[in-house]
Order: structure tokens, then sequence, then C-alpha cells
């Protein structure tokens, strides 16, 4: 087939399958159940590989114009990584009265013991021209009468392949607040039964902070390694903006002498 034909013919089979599923919406109401249970399987399944194209398609898109994994790392990192919340359009992009266990995409977890809730969470898109990461995460936390609040991040199952405990696990990123708090980092490791945890404070006073955790002072057993997660827990949020303009870790193998 001949170049010329390839894209007649795509728009062709592309207004066929949109006539196709239109007619299946709007007889849906009306359809039999067995022909509505095999369309609602074929639909999501449809679903699946549109949300995935659209995601990579947003991120890319995105402003700024960059690639959503560009990222500044120590050159030596064999592990790199920025969650999906700064990468690309999250859907529903916002949450207004946060609730405890509430997650924020599928890497993100809020918790927190508030017994009401004055807190929102909404993603926003970065438009400085020194942003690398096409989005950002803005928390405004008004009254607060709780004790704790932590956002929880999973690490993809990547950050603990090959993990020894020679290497360091590196957080870099970009904070602004409305007035000044505590934001301290802790860092998980599931070996087994077990869990090592490391807890650094962030340094924070300028946009662009970081942490390190180095793995030598724990006890993690390298041959049991299972999974990694980090916790940011903020210290005192009441009545405070807080906007992550990006996050991204890093895993650099230490020098062996």
């Amino acid at each position: 087939m001949s170049r010329l034909t390839v894209k007649p013919l795509e728009r062709f089979l592309h207004r066929r399958v949109l006539r196709r599923w239109r007619a299946a919406a709007s007889r849906a109401q009306s359809a039999p159940l067995s022909r509505l249970r095999k369309q609602r399987a074929r639909a999501r399944e449809l679903k699946r590989y549109l949300d995935e194209l659209a995601f990579v398609a947003d991120s890319r898109l995105a402003l700024p114009l960059q690639d959503s994994n560009a990222m500044q790392v120590p050159h030596d990192s064999d592990w790199a990584w920025r969650p999906e919340a700064w990468r690309g359009p999250l859907s529903p992009n916002g949450i207004a009265a946060v609730q405890n266990k509430t997650g924020f995409g599928s890497q993100a977890t809020i918790f927190h013991d508030c017994d009401i809730s004055e807190m929102t969470l909404r993603q926003l898109r970065n438009q400085r021209q020194s942003d690398l990461a096409p989005f950002g995460v803005r928390m405004d936390v008004f009254r607060f009468d709780g004790s704790f609040l932590s956002v929880v991040l999973d690490l993809p199952h990547e950050s603990v392949q090959g993990l020894k405990k020679r290497h360091l696990v590196r957080m870099d990123a970009v904070v602004e607040t409305e007035k000044p708090l505590e934001i301290f980092v802790r860092l998980n490791v599931k070996h087994g039964p077990n869990t090592d945890q490391i807890v650094r404070e962030l340094p924070l006073g300028q946009d662009e902070v970081m942490v390190e955790f180095d793995l030598a002072y724990t006890k993690i057993n390298e041959k049991r390694v299972e999974r990694m997660w980090v916790d940011l827990i903020f210290e005192g949020p009441e009545m405070n903006q807080i906007v992550l303009r990006d996050l991204t870790f890093s895993r650099q193998p230490r020098a062996e002498f």
C-alpha cells in the first residue's frame, strides 16, 4: 500500500470506530445486560490504553517544553525518577477537604488525623523558564486541629533492584512556602518482615533543596529488599500554602576503596 493511501484509510477507520462507540453509548440504557457486560469490558480495556496515551502525550506536550523525565541528578546515578504528580496531568487534579488516606494519583497518599479537614490539594502547571518538571503540587492548609500531616510516596520497583548498603538515596525538591515550617523526609526500606527507616530534615531557606540517605547506617538485608517509600512530614502546617514545584529521587553507589 502506498504512503498516500495510509492516512485516508486511518481516518476512515477512526471515524468508523467512533460511530460504533457513539452508537453503543446512545443505546446503553436499553441494551441487554449480556451485551452491555461485554461492551463494558471492551470499553475498559480500550480506556486503559487511551488513558496511558493521553498521560504520556499531555506530559510531553506540557509546559515547560523539556521532556518530563528531564532532571538534574548526580552523574554517577544508577537510577532516577520523578513521581507522576510532577510528570503528567492527574484526574482529578484537585481535592478539597482532603480526608485521611486520600490518594492523589496512583503513587501519593495523604495521611492526617484532623477531625475536620480544612486542606486542599491541587496539581498546577509549572510555567517558569527554570522549571524542569511540567507540573507541581500545591497544598493549602487552613485551620489544622490534628497532630500530624504527611504525604507518602511509593517508589517504583526499579528503586530497589540491585539495592545495596553502599547506596546513597537522594531526594531533590523545589519548595515554596507562604511562611516558614519544618519538613521532614523519612525513607522506609522494607526487607523481609523488617522495615528500616532514616529521617532527615529538608533544609529550607532556598528554592532548590536536597537530602541524602546513606544506607550504610541501616541493617537492611540486601537479598530480601522488597520496596521503598518516602514520607514527607509537615510540622505546624496551619495557615500555610506549600508548593512543591518539583520532586525527584535518585540513587548513587558510594565509591569503594
